[in-house]
């Protein structure tokens, strides 16, 4: 049993997880009131809403599951990667809680939370798996080959897809958070009206590429004197269909470069489109492999990825001592070689 605690970027979240993929008890805490005004997440206030937050989300979690902080065996809180402040909270609050109850701390990879969540959720996932992952701050395909086992695939030389739904969503005045708000207003739009970019879409260069894309949303916004309620949704599934466009030929691309992969598998944020969903979904049959997806709840950042990493780990006799860094980044295959663009820093 497990408590984990996850505040890598805005929202604050803790879950208590058994073994057996029973979560026990768990809270999420949004931020987005606090940061709308603004169209995006402002670090400062996301560190201080962690801090404010954590302490009676914790005691809530255990009040509910019905057991003592001695009785977990032990504590996971994410180290990073993510903004540092409330990556520090987080971390720092984990720390503090295996010390003062004398159990082992766990410190979990953010993106390792994403990538093992798939194994929460389904019991019959086995390893090795494809993994497209997919947020704010990443895109990348991972050979999943066990627990602490990752091979990197491709990575994006520029934007996330994320990054690119929201940035799309705020030239559209769509509203924040931008992802959410940008698959809205695409069910009522016509995709085929704009010509938008592929970018690297056929190219034999493993990587994506989404700075581009969004750079046309922002000059086909501009050429619209005064849009219609109809243009931004026409607009927005243009977009939303040129991304998934991208993310599934170069997830083809990856299925024949990682055959030994058993199934294919979507997490991160940006898993709980539903259109990028379906897409990946006929990807996966028309290849003959399964697919697996989380729950739309689990995709987004939530503290019982955190905890299932931190129960994987566990198991495998993987724990860290209090002197675990917090880290505004960290890859999870740190052998990859650097690519060109921002992929560097993946």
């Amino acid at each position: 049993m497990v408590l984990g605690i996850e505040s890598s970027c805005d929202e604050t979240a803790v879950a208590l997880v058994r073994g057996d993929r029973t979560i026990l008890a768990q809270r999420i805490a949004s931020q987005d009131e606090a940061h709308r005004p603004f169209g995006g997440v402002v670090p400062e206030l996301a560190a201080r809403a962690h801090a404010d937050r954590l302490a009676p989300m914790v005691e809530a979690v255990l009040q509910e599951a019905g057991v003592a902080l001695s009785d977990v065996d032990a504590v996971a809180g994410t180290a990073g990667p993510g903004l540092i402040g409330g990556v520090m909270v987080g971390l720092v609050t984990a720390k503090a809680l295996a010390f003062a109850a004398g159990k082992p701390l766990i410190a979990v990879n953010h993106l390792e939370g994403h990538a093992l969540s798939p194994r929460l959720a389904d019991a019959s996932l086995q390893f090795p798996y494809l993994l497209l992952l997919v947020s704010g701050g990443h895109c990348q395909l991972l050979g999943v080959e066990g627990v602490g086992r990752y091979r990197r695939l491709a990575t994006t030389i520029d934007d996330a897809v994320g990054e690119a739904f929201d940035k799309s969503a705020k030239l559209l005045g769509l509203g924040f958070p931008g992802g959410p708000a940008l698959e809205r207003a695409a069910k009522a739009g016509n995709s085929a009206r704009f010509v938008l970019p592929r970018p690297l879409l056929g190219s034999d260069e493993p990587h994506f590429s989404f700075a581009g894309l969004k750079s046309a949303v922002l000059r086909a916004r501009a050429a619209l004197a005064e849009p219609t309620e109809q243009d931004i949704a026409d607009l927005a599934a243009g977009f939303q269909q040129a991304a998934t466009d991208c993310l599934v030929d170069r997830t083809a691309r990856a299925i024949d470069t990682f055959p030994e992969g058993t199934a294919l598998v979507v997490a991160g944020g940006v898993a709980a489109n539903q259109a990028i969903r379906g897409a990946l979904a006929d990807l996966a049959a028309a290849n003959g492999l399964p697919f697996v997806a989380p729950p739309q709840w689990l995709c987004t950042d939530n503290g019982a990825m955190i905890a299932w990493a931190g129960l994987e780990r566990f198991a495998a006799g993987d724990v860290d001592d209090l002197s675990a860094p917090a880290r505004p980044r960290w890859p999870l295959d740190p052998a990859a070689e650097a690519v060109r663009g921002a992929g560097v820093k993946a």
